[in-house]
């Protein structure tokens, strides 16, 4: 293995040590570009590919995603890596290799977050990621969900970018951003030149002027947002119709360009985003409220939503915002392109979000029509906050250690706190009491860890490249995790509230109303996960379910919701952020964690899946569309940033009765819904597929957060997936 570039990049990050953070980092950036840039491509329509840090032992980078999980955020050490390396290696190389991994074993960001947890985050939150643990709560290392300003971007340009860093007051960290800026420059020139020997000359030339000047074209817009992107290492692309909406209107006008050589173009940059193969991310966001252009903006999202048909993928995920008034020709579109079977656009409802958002931000409306989605579904604010690090909390695992007196049940491990168990509960109300008690421990642990880790990360990085286009930053000479960003936040992802839901509600009717079961009884069948128990399971299956529209279990789900979501909310002025906020989203984790989690009273095995989002239990929505749609819209919505809803149809609803789809979405979103993520399939498809995937290479359906070809994914996220009722 060359470990030339590891090597160096070592002797650098030591070479600064003690030294101001943002030299360093901008010394670092200068190993890893521009030789770690993937070649241009004949095929490619613009430079820049897929990033090689996932490849690599060492690097700096905001969220490293290896085995589709994150892991780890800024400076980053692959100690797999080096155990192969070292394995090939001999005498005096293998020292080198050994002292570099001893090095970057304390180096590496995320160990220095960790060495500063405390006692009781070290406590309550021992996983440290997606990776077979049964913990309650876990903290995710990543600085990812940034959507900075573009539009600032492409209207100074690079050179435009050095000016006003040259008018700011000047230190450390405004020299670091000079550095990075001029690094780009020097990576479009790396790129040009390779442009012109693959005989690109229109590529070349857009390349050489977005190095000297700002753009002036939509080729020259799309490569520059482009390549900063790729090589700062961010994953997402904002409000994409809103920062070339006007520079497609003037080629079009001028005649630089027609509409089929600009939807070539973005067919060219979806393709591009594919390749990098981000899975939880590639969001383009596209319509809502907010935007300075309409008209421009709106022929942009056309096009993109076209490109999507024709790129038919998993990325990127394009995000159509609707509201009322808005050009009724994208919601057309919008309907055209889903009925092929794209999971493509996704539908943002701004009428129920900008004011949501308002309140759980607390901020202005004017600011909170530039909310937008990320990854699996959280809301940031464009180029004002940012959304991670997250953690994560199952709802079902906290209710399970809550019915076990503080014990889980897969491994018999002491969790949560201690109230005596279901033996203890003489009331349901009682039982909930102690429920949302538990809840809340966890809840507060992970708003004290997710806030230092913002501090610590901030401490070892300034995130030059990303801070660069952040709103405050610049001018108050302070990197954006150090007072640079107006509005400092983080999300806390949230897992198996429905599964938790239908469970308290089936204790509720068979333990404490109808007396069917007794407590004890309760208790061992879910300790020997239903095993002699099946009766009791029958019963249990048979209580009021979520996603029926049933007034009982609704009223319950919306007060479980309303409380976390407020409860997560109030932790921000505790533990010193502008906003900690709660998102119910899916990217497969109510799988993952499933696994993880013991049988449970809603007649649910261990070791299953759970519920995807905030919908029903596969299967449990018995009652047709609207009325789980109803259920889903009960819940309120001012306190949280984000909820995910997917929604199953047949592609023959689509071709009998489009009237009838348009219809079910409109009046589900007049109720307060806040987003639809719709898979369009054929009865019998999935079911095939499982059989002989050959036959089904292309079928894509939406997981959660993110969508995937249907037999790439693991059986038993296939299994939750078939589960789901198709209407």
């Amino acid at each position: 293995m060359d470990l030339s570039y590891e090597k160096e990049f070592t002797r650098v990050h030591r070479q600064y040590a003690g030294q101001d953070t943002a030299l360093r980092e901008a010394a670092c950036f200068r190993v890893m570009y521009p030789q770690l840039l993937p070649e241009m491509l004949q095929e490619d329509a613009f430079a820049g590919r897929t990033l090689v840090m996932e490849y690599r032992g060492v690097g700096f980078t905001p969220d490293i995603t290896l085995y589709g999980q994150p892991h780890g955020m800024g400076y980053f050490y692959r100690e797999d890596f080096f155990i192969k390396a070292l394995q090939e290696a001999q005498g005096c190389e293998a020292e080198e290799i050994r002292a570099m991994m001893a090095y970057w074993q304390t180096q590496n960001t995320t160990h220095k977050v960790k060495s500063r947890y405390t006692d009781r985050i070290r406590e309550y939150l021992p996983s440290d990621s997606f990776a077979g643990d049964v913990g309650v709560g876990f903290p995710l290392y990543r600085m990812t969900g940034a959507f900075v300003n573009y539009g600032l971007l492409v209207e100074e340009g690079l050179p435009g970018l050095l000016k006003r860093i040259a008018a700011a007051p000047q230190n450390a960290y405004t020299q670091g951003l000079a550095d990075m800026v001029r690094l780009l420059e020097d990576c479009a020139k790396h790129y040009a030149a390779q442009a012109r020997e693959l005989g690109k000359g229109a590529a070349a030339q857009a390349l050489e002027n977005i190095a000297a000047r700002a753009p002036s074209t939509l080729r020259e817009a799309i490569q520059l947002t482009w390549l900063y992107n790729c090589v700062a290492g961010m994953m997402d692309y904002g409000r994409m119709d809103v920062y070339l909406g006007d520079f497609l209107a003037r080629d079009l006008a001028s005649g630089t360009e027609t509409r089929e050589s600009a939807l070539e173009m973005l067919v060219g940059l979806w393709r591009l985003m594919v390749a990098r193969k981000t899975v939880y991310h590639g969001r383009v966001v596209i319509g809502g409220l907010g935007r300075p252009n309409e008209k421009n903006a709106d022929e942009f999202a056309l096009l993109a939503m076209e490109a999507s048909r024709i790129v038919k993928h998993i990325e990127p995920q394009l995000t159509l915002r609707l509201y009322q008034g808005q050009d009724r020709r994208l919601y057309d579109k919008a309907l055209e392109v889903i009925a092929t079977g794209a999971t493509y656009p996704m539908l943002y409802n701004d009428e129920v979000n900008v004011p949501s958002v308002m309140s759980a931000f607390k901020i202005p409306p004017e600011d909170a029509r530039q909310y937008l989605p990320f990854g699996c579904g959280e809301y940031i604010i464009d180029h004002k906050s940012f959304g991670s690090p997250n953690g994560v909390i199952n709802m079902l695992k906290a209710l399970e250690v809550t019915l076990f007196d503080g014990r889980e049940l897969l491994k018999g491990q002491k969790m949560g706190l201690s109230e005596g168990g279901l033996l203890a509960f003489d009331t349901f109300d009682q039982l909930y009491s102690a429920y949302k008690r538990q809840v809340a421990h966890f809840i507060e642990v992970l708003a004290e860890a997710e806030k230092l880790i913002l501090v610590e990360t901030g401490r070892d990085a300034p995130f030059l490249l990303m801070s660069l286009l952040y709103d405050g930053c610049i001018d108050s000479g302070r990197g954006m995790l150090e007072g640079g960003l107006p509005w400092l936040g983080a999300t806390l992802e949230s897992y198996g509230n429905i599964n938790a839901l239908d469970s308290l509600q089936a204790i509720r009717e068979a333990v404490y109303e109808k007396g069917l079961i007794s407590r004890e009884t309760l208790l061992r069948a879910l300790e020997n996960n239903f095993e002699g128990f099946e009766a009791e399971r029958q019963t249990l299956l048979s209580a009021q379910k979520y996603g029926n529209n049933l007034p009982q279990v609704d009223s319950l789900g919306a007060d479980l919701h309303d409380f976390e979501a407020r409860l997560i909310r109030d932790q921000a002025a505790r533990v010193g952020l502008h906003s900690l906020l709660m998102v119910v989203i899916n990217n497969s984790a109510n799988t993952f964690l499933g696994r993880w989690t013991g049988a449970s009273a809603d007649g649910r095995k261990a070791r299953e899946y759970m519920a995807n989002a905030n919908n029903p239990v596969g299967g449990m929505d018995s009652r047709g569309v609207t009325a789980m749609l109803l259920s889903l819209a009960k819940f309120p919505n001012a306190h949280h940033a984000g909820t995910v809803q997917n929604l199953k149809l047949s592609s023959g609803l689509f071709r009998d009765a489009p009237g009838k789809v348009r219809d079910l979405i409109d009046t589900y979103f007049d109720l307060g819904g806040t987003q639809l993520m719709i898979t369009v399939v054929s009865r019998g498809d999935l079911e095939d597929a499982i059989q002989n995937p050959e036959r089904h290479r292309s079928l894509l359906v939406r997981v959660g957060g993110f969508s995937a070809y249907f037999v790439t994914l693991e059986e038993d996220v296939q299994r939750e997936i078939l589960s789901r009722t198709l209407h």
